[in-house]
């Protein structure tokens, strides 16, 4: 197997953060995609620096940042050991970008949105209720930019997908604001393939533009019926095209 190393990336070895950067974006890749088998050992840090040219500090560091996420595991006598994917930390952005970038699975997608529904009604519920007025006014920027995009004057996908985070940083809930990077990371694939489903080109402006309302106009009940609406859809979609049988 072959990985890139600094030479082949452009980065000096000389830029350590950039380097450790890169180092847990190839490995972690790596180990997700499966270049490297659960229960096996992992390269040695000599091999590792080796093929990085990399000093053991960087490496240590980045070896350390992959076992934060749960991919990797040191074992007195064994050394380092790739961990099964029910230990990994799914809820790591990096992760599960890395997952996506695996041979499509449209399972990933459905678990996925059945997460977004369970959190992502409550927060426009909250939003509806103690968004401040920048909040709102990011939220209808949003819905702005999807009606231009309409118009082919913008891009419908970054449009949708600002409308989803501006409605999770609007709940004002320092939990629910934690999903944030992990929706964007996964709605970069799944409105694609939602999209598709459907048979059209982008997302409904419509549709996003009623929750929007809802939570302007302080309708917390309605705001979260409207977005529970707009995922659910998008479940039936995407469980149609795997054929799986409809959830409630």
């Amino acid at each position: 197997m072959t990985i890139p190393t600094a030479a082949t990336i452009g980065h000096a070895p000389s830029d350590g953060r950039n380097l450790t950067a890169t180092i847990v974006n190839d490995l972690g890749h790596a180990i997700v995609t499966q270049s490297y088998r659960a229960g096996a050992p992992f390269p040695t840090e000599a091999e590792l620096c080796e093929r990085f040219n990399a000093s053991r500090p960087v490496l240590r560091e980045a070896v350390k940042m992959l076992t934060a996420k749960g991919l990797l595991v040191g074992r007195k006598r064994a050394g380092t050991i790739v961990q099964p994917e029910e230990r990994w930390n799914l809820l790591d952005p990096d992760v599960l970008r890395w997952m996506l970038q695996r041979d499509f699975s449209i399972d990933l997608l459905i678990d996925f949105t059945d997460i977004r529904l369970a959190i992502e009604p409550r927060a426009a519920t909250l939003a509806s209720h103690s968004a401040t007025g920048q909040q709102r006014a990011r939220i209808l920027a949003a819905i702005d930019r999807m009606i231009a995009a309409d118009r082919g004057e913008e891009d419908a996908l970054e449009a949708d997908i600002a409308f989803h985070i501006a409605v999770l940083e609007a709940s004002n809930n320092r939990f629910l604001r934690q999903f944030t990077d992990l929706t964007e990371t996964t709605l970069r694939f799944s409105i694609r393939r939602t999209n598709q489903y459907k048979g059209v080109p982008r997302a409904s402006s419509r549709d996003h533009k009623r929750v929007a309302d809802a939570i302007v106009e302080g309708k917390a009940t309605l705001a979260g019926e409207r977005m529970y609406e707009l995922i659910h859809d998008a479940l039936a979609l995407l469980l149609v095209a795997g054929n799986h049988p409809l959830r409630p």
